[in-house]
């Protein structure tokens, strides 16, 4: 008797540690659908745009988010906003100067002030911040949304097994901490950047 209940704590054991082996979630979406926005909310031309070419990864664990490490990287050149003429100037060398600059970079550095709920992890994302070459510290407040077993149904592809993660934000940054035309046309772009993401990763399995 005492054998078998050594077996069966054991086992529950090892089932313990196997579900709480973090996952490798791709942000690479192959429904083309991830993408992050922002606004400049400048006095005479208020700019809003998206910028789409998003990939990466996060390691995520629900049952040790603080644990969680990533990168997530934007591709400078995806970068739009809704005129044509604009969009040319906003990748050109006197702003963001996608062809010297081709990525936009968030390296994790630890999460903190961890509250969960359920499957969603609210916590603040620090890390390094790269911008037209110019990297610093920043600290944005996320949700990670965990989605067990979703892989499938998000794809339309229920054969397909896997879980998602979801990570959602809001943050603001100065264009001239990273030498974008600092103190030039505040009336028509605005000193401050915000973004806004809500993007998801899938982590297939066998």
């Amino acid at each position: 008797m005492n054998k078998t209940i050594l077996i069966s704590l054991l086992a529950l054991s090892l089932t313990g540690t196997l579900a709480a082996a973090p996952a490798t979630y791709d942000f690479k979406d192959p429904k083309g659908v991830n993408a992050i926005q922002f606004h400049l909310d400048s006095l005479l031309e208020p700019i809003s745009g998206t910028a789409s070419g998003v990939t990466g990864t996060v390691s995520f664990d629900p049952a040790d988010p603080a644990a969680t490490t990533g990168r997530i990287v934007v591709a400078a050149k995806s970068l739009l906003v809704t005129n044509t003429m604009m969009t040319e100037h906003l990748q050109s060398p006197m702003w963001i100067d996608v062809a010297a600059h081709p990525e936009i970079v968030f390296e994790l550095a630890k999460l903190s002030d961890i509250k969960t709920e359920g499957n969603t992890t609210s916590a603040t994302a620090t890390g390094q911040f790269t911008l037209k070459g110019v990297t610093k510290e920043i600290s944005v407040p996320v949700k990670l949304t965990h989605l067990a077993d979703a892989f499938g149904k998000r794809l339309n592809k229920p054969e397909l097994k896997g879980d998602l993660l979801v990570i959602r934000g809001e943050f603001a940054i100065q264009r001239a901490d990273f030498g974008i035309q600092p103190g030039k046309n505040e009336d028509k772009v605005n000193p401050e950047v915000k973004l806004t993401l809500a993007i998801v990763g899938g982590a297939p399995r066998s």
